[in-house]
């Protein structure tokens, strides 16, 4: 009787154990509370090009993106508790006419993971999009309702690549203002700072409808160190009932030994060469657009870019200008059809730059070019 009294003397005690290590993970699992989100968008569109080659030929093809860059991607979070978590994104771009991954990028061409403190802010490890293109994108870019950085955005093309790899990035909220900074490093073995590149920003988002930036990068050539590759801009935008005008400008400014070695950005030497990217000591351009929602579906808008080149050599000093015409429609909430109109004219050392905004070969083959396309986004 002793024995069997023992026995369940045990069992009891085992069982008050085995019920608090449930309590305990349930409420472990309460309090570390995680979310990973599947999106994505697939955008594709039909655009007709003049002078697309050197010969002045037209071309019709199925575009590789059209008003938006198609991706997919996965954005994960974590609670900690005491307002902190843990967070990381994944993304994809992505080719819909053919299937591919987007050849200027990597398999993910945003790879981070942080922690998020209500208290001291958010530092982000990882290939991300660099504080300069954060100023922009989050006031003052061109058509700001479409989302991703798309086809025929030239703002785009001065922000040294947008994403950056090997970076850290930290930003704090103060009320209304925001404070980005970056370091991404260089990584090579006695010659810290070779191909690095620091950035900051600072970002004015009020309720009230201005909204302001500034940003700032410099990149240093992976050879020669003591070279460099700096970028500024400005702006803002104001918004007035269903009209928002936005104006901007940016400046690119490259040391004459600055070859394009820089591993963090999204080319090598030779595509930069072949892009007439590194031809330039100094790149300049101002912007600006009005764009009007007409109801709940329909966006319009309206756009220009003035830019200035001096070149390296005088071939090439150069300047073009470039005018668009956008008209986006929602189908539903997830879905958009939209027709695009763009005209260029290029002077000097900017006939074949790239300067559309997407990662490629430009378009500009010859002093003017004439775009329009139709398309179709879906958003999940």
């Amino acid at each position: 009787m002793q024995e069997r009294k023992a026995v369940h003397k045990k069992y009891r005690a085992t069982a008050r154990v085995a019920v608090a290590m449930a309590l305990g993970g349930a409420a472990a699992a309460a309090h570390a509370q995680s979310s990973v989100t599947l999106y994505g968008l697939v955008d594709t569109a039909v655009r007709y090009t003049t002078h697309a080659n050197a010969a002045g030929d037209d071309k019709v093809q199925l575009s590789n993106g059209g008003l938006s860059e198609s991706v997919w991607g996965m954005l994960g979070s974590e609670d900690l508790g005491g307002g902190n978590r843990v967070v990381f994104q994944l993304e994809n771009r992505f080719f819909p006419n053919s299937g591919m991954s987007d050849p200027g990028y990597p398999m993910f061409n945003t790879a981070y993971v942080g922690l998020v403190s209500s208290t001291f802010g958010r530092l982000t490890l990882g290939r991300q999009t660099n504080p300069l293109a954060d100023a922009v994108l989050k006031t003052f870019v061109t058509s700001s309702w479409l989302p991703t950085v798309y086809q025929f955005r030239p703002e785009v093309s001065m922000a040294e690549g947008v994403w950056t790899s090997n970076m850290a990035k930290y930003a704090a909220r103060w009320k209304d203002v925001t404070l980005e900074l970056s370091y991404a490093f260089g990584g090579q073995a006695g010659a810290f700072g070779a191909g690095s590149q620091i950035g900051a920003s600072v970002t004015y988002i009020p309720q009230w409808p201005l909204r302001l930036a500034a940003g700032y990068l410099d990149a240093r050539d992976a050879v020669n160190s003591s070279a460099h590759f700096k970028a500024w801009t400005a702006g803002g935008a104001y918004t007035f009932g269903d009209t928002t005008v936005n104006f901007g400008w940016a400046m690119n400014r490259e040391d004459p030994g600055f070859v394009g070695n820089f591993p963090n950005g999204p080319f090598t030497a030779p595509q930069l060469t072949a892009l007439k990217f590194n031809t330039f000591s100094e790149r300049e351009m101002f912007f600006g657009g009005v764009s009007q929602q007409l109801g709940n579906s329909t966006h319009l808008a309206a756009n220009v870019w003035r830019t200035l080149q001096d070149g390296k050599a005088e071939s090439g000093n150069g300047n073009a200008t470039q005018f668009q015409l956008v008209a986006d429609y929602n189908l539903s909430r997830a879905t958009d059809v939209y027709l695009e109109g763009d005209y260029s004219l290029y002077r000097g050392g900017l006939v074949g730059a790239q300067l559309q905004g997407f990662v490629g070969l430009s378009a500009a083959a010859q002093t003017t070019q004439l775009g329009m396309m139709v398309g179709l986004r879906h958003m999940f």
